[in-house]
C-alpha cells in the first residue's frame, strides 16, 4: 500500500511534467498544475485500489495516471481565447 502510494504521487508530477512542457501556455502556474498532479493520482490509486482490491499494481497504477490525466486537463484553458470579462466587473 506505501509504494502503490509512493509510486502514483512519482507518475502524478511526472504527468504533471509532461502536461506543463506540452501545453505550456494553456495551464495555469506549474505550483497549480503540481499540486493538483500529485493528489489527483492519489486519489485514483485509492478509488482504483478500492475497486479492484489490493494486490494489482498495475491496474491500480494504471488506474491512477487516468484518474490524474482527467483531473489535470480540468485545468486547461482554451486557446487563443482572452478571459471573459463579466458586466458587474464594469
Amino acid at each position: 500500500m506505501l509504494w502503490e502510494s509512493i509510486s502514483s504521487v512519482v507518475l502524478g508530477l511526472a504527468l504533471s511534467w509532461i502536461a506543463l512542457r506540452s501545453l505550456p501556455g494553456r495551464l495555469p502556474s506549474a505550483r497549480a498544475v503540481f499540486v493538483t498532479g500529485g493528489p489527483g493520482t492519489l486519489f485514483g490509486a485509492y478509488l482504483t485500489q478500492s475497486t479492484v482490491g489490493s494486490g494489482h499494481l498495475l491496474a491500480t497504477l494504471t488506474g491512477a495516471v487516468l484518474v490524474g490525466a482527467v483531473t489535470l486537463s480540468l485545468l486547461i484553458r482554451p486557446r487563443g481565447r482572452r478571459p471573459v470579462r463579466s458586466a458587474a466587473a464594469q
